[in-house]
């Protein structure tokens, strides 16, 4: 069994108390590992650490253009390494390797982007209206980030919080999560390599307590980036009244995927199988909520049905296999209660329902659930799972009535060959990421994030490197002469 350790300033530490926990393959259901449970006085340690680092260190006195030559240098690592934490995260998490290995590939192109964003951000020169006066804004690193990711898309999530944050000159608390932390480390590990100087990247390992109540409500952490589930956001929520710490938040979603009558079916129908089966549907931004013309649904799901009956369904490391096994028992015990309250509901199951026999106890079928009404419980509850709810609609006001009545509003996909309507839904849905005719693409170059209940704030993007910075006002006076009364403003 692999013990790991946690990175705190340039050093890897096991916790001070000595505790640790196991982590699990869930294809297998055996532990593999053993990681840290961090101790209150190791998160204070990395957070000190991280704030020394940014206002003491060499990370303070290197330029915009260097910090950006460190973050390059970081892309290609992960680049060159994308195989090994690929196969990382796949044992242990149960995320198909396929998908894991192209994605930690993919991610380095995030940190190439925010290497070239980082000597990019300026200030203004303000045309004030006071004579004499030279007046200018310049943009500072807020100082300590405490990132919070969750577990099924970790090295992704990473990358959208660490460069942005870096690429400003911040330092960085990571907490990875105790469901899977062995990735995190493993990435960890390339810090040094790149030539990001000590402190500057931390990485702790443990629950929510005392691990992250720690990290989110310590003094010295001036901003919290959290990804997780809505209940965990409100202890971070409460644990920032300590400190003041600014906040975004991404959580979680029920997705609306729309298909109008004219849709391209064939397409439509991929773009639906990607977005819930994916992943096992482990993903924020499922489209778990279908939402199609009655004229077309049969047809549909007839066909979606049939693909699902197909999935390949066991070892995610196999390259034949479709869907792998979900990651926690706490999930496989909570899709079971919640398909079951659907069925007793009047919701009809088309096809799944059940676990699948494929090793562990974590496999779930694809499994599809024609609802009758959008007053079903499951409609509106996340469940991180293969899952789909089937609504269906006369028109197209209908159709968004449908979409937008939910609390979530990450995202929402829209399939149709009308242009006018694709564009007049992209506006009315209050989603904070819209595909048409697509599904679950990504870029760094694009914003993401949500409203109502998904949470707030963007990542991801060049506008995620100035959530990252504040500005501070320079006022010169420019004149020879000597200042005047100062008991009246000027």
């Amino acid at each position: 069994m692999k013990t790991y350790k946690m990175l705190i300033d340039g050093e890897w530490v096991p916790s001070s108390d000595g505790g640790s926990f196991p982590t699990m393959n869930p294809a297998t259901g055996e532990a593999w590992a053993e990681i840290p449970e961090a101790s209150a006085e190791d998160v204070d340690r990395a957070v000190r650490a991280a704030h020394r680092a940014c206002y003491e260190g060499p990370w303070s006195r290197m330029s915009a253009t260097q910090r950006g030559h460190c973050l390059r240098r970081l892309a290609d690592l992960l680049a060159e390494r994308s195989e090994h934490l690929g196969e990382i995260e796949t044992r242990d998490t149960g995320k198909m390797f396929k998908e894991t290995r192209w994605q930690a590939k993919y991610i380095s192109e995030f940190y190439h982007f925010y290497a070239g964003a980082a000597d990019k951000i300026h200030g203004e020169t303000l045309p004030i209206d006071k004579p004499d006066m030279f007046v200018f804004t310049d943009r500072e690193p807020l100082g300590v980030v405490a990132a919070v990711v969750p577990w099924n898309s970790q090295l992704f999530l990473a990358a959208v919080k660490i460069g942005p944050a870096l690429a400003a000159g911040n330092t960085v608390v990571l907490k990875a999560s105790e469901h899977a932390s062995a990735a995190m480390l493993e990435f960890g590990e390339m810090i040094a390599k790149a030539g990001i100087p000590d402190g500057v990247v931390n990485i702790v390992t443990g629950h929510g307590d005392p691990c992250g109540k720690v990290l989110t409500s310590h003094p010295l952490v001036a901003r919290v980036s959290f990804t997780g589930g809505p209940e965990s956001a409100r202890h971070v929520i409460g644990n920032t009244r300590e400190n003041f710490a600014e906040i975004s938040l991404e959580l979680g979603g029920k997705s609306p995927f729309i298909v109008f009558d004219d849709a391209d079916i064939g397409s439509a129908v991929n773009g639906s199988v990607g977005g819930i089966f994916a992943a096992s549907g482990q993903s924020c931004v499922a489209g778990s909520r279908l939402i199609v013309h009655e004229d077309v649904a049969d047809e549909f799901l007839e066909r979606m049905s049939e693909v699902a009956r197909g999935v390949t369904i066991g070892d995610p490391m196999a390259e034949e296999t479709d869907m792998g096994p979900l990651c926690t028992q706490g999930q496989m015990d909570n899709i079971e209660r919640e398909v079951a309250r659907a069925v007793q509901e009047g919701g009809k199951i088309i096809c799944g329902g059940k676990r699948a026999d494929a090793g562990s106890d974590l496999f779930f079928e694809p499994t599809i659930i024609d609802c009758p009404s959008s007053d079903l419980h499951i409609v509106d509850t996340e469940l991180f799972g293969p899952v789909l709810c089937v609504l269906r609609f006369r028109t197209e006001e209908e159709a968004l009535a449908l979409a937008n009545d939910t609390v979530h509003g990450l995202a929402a996909g829209i399939f149709t060959r009308d242009s006018a309507r694709a564009l007049r839904m992209s506006r009315a849905v209050r989603a904070g990421i819209v595909w048409v005719n697509t599904y679950r693409a990504v870029s760094p170059i694009a914003e993401f994030g949500g409203m109502k209940t998904s949470g707030y704030g963007r990542e991801s993007g060049f506008q995620a490197v100035y959530d990252y910075t504040r500005p501070k006002t320079v006022w010169m006076n420019t004149s020879s002469e000597p200042l005047a009364s100062q008991f009246v403003s000027r």
